[in-house]
């Protein structure tokens, strides 16, 4: 039986052929969902496919995903999330990616993002590092930054308007005047920009476990730190904060 990682891996092949197939597609279908956010016929593909293999390859294992209804969670259990940036692949920005990620006895031990449009892939199993796939077909592996002064911190956030809407967009700004630079590359590019230490915080509101659960292995074995913006991270945090580690408690104490 092929391990996790690989099967998490074998799961990004498949999401990446089906999504790049799709992507910038004349026919591409979009609808909306109830909660008002779009949804693709790729997003849909990349999902069954994937729920599909996993039911071959491990078929005890439960499945949380963004598309479709959620088996009981279990003991272990996959969270995806086919394509995380859909308003960027609807729009033909290749800022997306596929996110899986694997739940074991209540740890987050394995995960893959992999974002084929940019020529990217970024994975991590714990214990074993965090490593990324460059565009020129090296692998190296990952290590946040050691700064540790706000004055000489970037960050990045997702959007003005979610920071806005949350009652934290005063605290944003506040805290822009306190580092050197921001940016908002948004979605899950952010996370892995923190992961490879071009980054000292990321920080987003209005998510989902799906949107969440493949960038903490990542960015911990990278050697930073992940939790809600407000304490610790669970199923049903929805505003997260992600650091090199270095300057976590001063990044939460700005918020």
């Amino acid at each position: 039986m092929i391990t996790d990682l690989d099967l998490a891996l074998r799961l990004a092949d498949i999401a990446d052929e089906i999504s790049l197939s799709r992507f910038r597609s004349f026919d591409l279908f979009v609808a909306t969902k109830p909660d008002d956010t779009p949804v693709t016929d790729a997003d849909q593909r990349v999902e069954l496919a994937l729920r599909q293999k996993i039911a071959l390859e491990r078929p005890n294992d439960a499945i949380i995903g963004e598309e479709y209804s959620n088996d009981s969670d279990g003991d272990r259990t996959w969270i995806i999330d086919p394509i995380d940036g859909t308003a960027n692949f609807m729009r033909g920005l290749p800022i997306w990616a596929t996110l899986i990620a694997l739940r074991a006895d209540g740890i987050i031990t394995t995960s893959v993002v992999s974002a084929p449009a940019l020529g990217r892939r970024w994975w991590a199993n714990r214990g074993n590092g965090a490593f990324t796939l460059d565009i020129d077909g090296s692998v190296r592996s990952l290590q946040v930054s050691d700064v540790e002064d706000l004055d000489n911190a970037s960050i990045s956030y997702n959007s003005l308007q979610y920071w806005d809407q949350s009652g934290k967009l005063d605290e944003l700004i506040s805290l822009s005047r306190k580092v050197w630079r921001t940016r908002a590359f948004g979605d899950f590019l952010s996370y892995m920009y923190l992961a490879e230490g071009a980054l000292e915080m990321v920080a987003e509101h209005d998510l989902k476990i799906y949107d969440i659960a493949a960038l903490v292995p990542i960015v911990e074995e990278a050697g930073g730190k992940f939790s809600a913006l407000d304490g610790a991270l669970n199923d049903e945090s929805s505003s997260v904060l992600a650091t090199n580690g270095k300057l976590h408690k001063a990044f939460q104490k700005s918020f």
